[in-house]
């Protein structure tokens, strides 16, 4: 299984910065030494293709450093040309595992997710949105009546994807997350479950297989784009679930299930995690990765 990392396009930040930007490495690091996972410098995402998601204007502030000191605190990092190229990578991960899972079932993004960017803004620490952005590749790149299905089980809802998306019927969202949680002004994505503070498994994992019968109902995917975020876990200090380690193991389990048993290819990015202990995050990363493999190997 090929994976795409980004890591060493380092995004620099102040002392302090709340943003785990050493978990990427970290995973990295340990996913080197699995067997049968070929890691991958990460391609660039080209401006045509993040045109496909986001407004000229938009794409040209970023570029040229254009950004207003209020837009840069939305995102929460502040600009720097390592910025673009880093946020460019992230996206251009996520295309290439797209194009990679189509020929061998399953491939991923060691980053990625950054699904609070807008058409014209980002927000959130997230600059380009890297799933709209390489479901809409797939389609103009690939085949053009491809019909992709976003699921977003990151603890956040995927409120920039629900809004670049919510007139393309060609591109179903999903998004499971934490109703209480950022952002609070919640958008409307094709699918939308928002589950209580201290959330357990059971209720979790009945809520997705849920929303994947519905999903299959609805749409019937030819492609999937999952945003394995590591933040409903109980050790997140940001996230508010109580899932446990094993639970986030089923989690990413039934997804992959779903996908294998319809033989839909499926491309996955890390998105969020803020274990209070950042070795917690890792492992909950580590487990996805090792989870995709074990899947990767049957298709």
């Amino acid at each position: 299984m090929k994976a795409f990392y980004s890591d060493h396009f380092v995004l620099p930040l102040p002392a302090g910065h709340r943003f785990p930007m050493e978990k990427y490495s970290r995973v990295r690091d340990l996913v080197s030494k699995l067997p049968h996972l070929e890691l991958v410098e990460a391609p660039p995402a080209s401006d045509t293709q993040i045109l496909f998601a986001h407004d000229p204007s938009y794409l040209l502030k970023i570029i040229e450093g254009k950004l207003s000191p209020a837009e840069q605190k939305e995102i929460g990092f502040p600009w720097s040309e390592k910025m673009v190229e880093r946020s460019r990578r992230s996206a251009g991960a996520t295309i290439a595992a797209a194009k990679t899972a189509i020929k061998e079932g399953v491939s991923g993004n060691l980053a990625g997710g950054t699904h609070h960017a807008y058409r014209n803004l980002g927000s959130g620490f997230c600059v380009f949105n890297d799933s709209a952005i390489a479901a809409r590749t797939l389609q103009k790149e690939i085949h053009s009546k491809l019909k992709v299905a976003i699921i977003d089980l990151d603890v956040h809802q995927g409120n920039g994807t629900a809004s670049i998306l919510q007139n393309d019927s060609s591109i179903f969202t999903l998004s499971i997350h934490g109703e209480n949680n950022f952002p609070f002004k919640k958008e409307f994505s094709d699918l939308d479950l928002g589950l209580a503070d201290g959330c357990d498994d059971q209720t979790y994992l009945d809520a997705l297989a849920q929303s994947l019968e519905q999903l299959n109902q609805r749409f019937k995917p030819d492609f999937l784009i999952y945003l394995a975020g590591a933040d409903p876990h109980e050790g997140d200090r940001l996230g508010r679930l109580k899932i446990s380690k094993e639970g986030m193991r089923l989690r990413d389990e039934a997804v992959f299930q779903y996908a294998l048993g319809k033989q839909i290819p499926v491309a996955f990015s890390m998105a969020g995690g803020y274990g209070k202990d950042i070795g917690s995050t890792v492992e909950i990363h580590y487990q996805t990765i090792q989870t995709a493999l074990n899947f990767q190997q049957q298709y």
